[in-house]
């Protein structure tokens, strides 16, 4: 008998113990904010708890602000066909991927509504608040932040050319070197121009550039590897260097747009 009781005060601690683990710690304009949650926020991003409270309170105020916010089926429709000929896909060859990686098309068209939710909710709210940067703005960020702006010093690849764009495209799909010409390269950074050069550093090694038409031809390039190290003049990093500038702004005015609506929201603390 007392082996029975004390098992079953081992069960009763065990599930208040789960509940614990998992209670609402924080309500945020009527939305819960779990302690699992908050957890998962501080091992995932290496966080403080007090960092990861104030990124959960921000998501949910952020969802509150959106819940007006509407996304037409038509444009989602739209965003992911963009995606796929990204990807060099067709959208049922998307679906088939992403089934085989356990994602449903639900739950993949529900993380797109969101995303385009998000980037129409910053562009009415946040985006007219910041400026477009001075040049000496952007030689100061330059200055400030050498580290962001090294690239490889030469690039090994293959470059691939056909005679029509349809050519390329079904090169790109099947791999099929039928009707189009190869060669083994090397470039120095230098000598690459900004445009190709932005294409090469975005392209993981092993992957294809996306094509480009160079007149009587289209080319691509399978990068084989980056090697060295080197720094961007400001002249060729000043696209890179405004990309970063105005991250950073965008950040910054996002923090505080919500700083100012957590002032005056509705956020109660339950539990430390």
């Amino acid at each position: 008998m007392k082996k029975l009781i004390l098992l079953g005060f081992i069960t009763l601690f065990s599930l208040l113990e789960a509940k614990m683990l998992d209670a609402i710690a924080i309500i945020v304009e009527g939305e819960p904010v779990t302690t699992a949650e908050i957890r998962a926020i501080q091992t995932q991003m290496s966080v403080s708890k007090k960092k990861a409270e104030s990124l959960l309170i921000q998501d949910r105020l952020q969802k509150s602000a959106m819940k007006n916010i509407t996304i037409d089926e038509s444009a989602i429709d739209s965003k992911i066909s963009s995606i796929a000929a990204q990807n060099n896909l067709a959208v049922p060859k998307m679906q088939k991927i992403l089934k085989e990686q356990g994602t449903s098309w639900s739950k993949y068209r529900s993380s797109i509504r969101n995303a385009m939710k998000k980037e129409k909710f910053f562009q009415e709210n946040v985006l007219n608040t910041i400026p477009e940067p001075t040049e000496d703005a952007l030689k100061l960020y330059y200055q400030n932040h050498p580290e962001e702006f090294f690239v490889p010093e030469n690039i090994s690849m293959i470059e691939y050319a056909a005679n029509t764009d349809q050519k390329m495209k079904d090169f790109l799909k099947t791999k099929n070197k039928k009707h189009v010409t190869s060669r083994s390269i090397t470039k120095k950074t230098e000598e690459l121009n900004p445009t190709l050069l932005r294409s090469i550093l975005q392209t993981q090694d092993g992957s294809y550039t996306r094509p480009f038409n160079a007149g009587n031809r289209y080319i691509t390039y399978k990068i084989l590897s980056k090697n060295g190290k080197v720094s961007m003049p400001f002249e060729v990093a000043k696209g890179p260097v405004t990309v970063r500038w105005k991250q950073k702004q965008q950040n910054k005015a996002l923090k505080d747009y919500f700083e100012k609506l957590k002032t005056n929201a509705d956020v109660q603390y339950i539990r430390e």
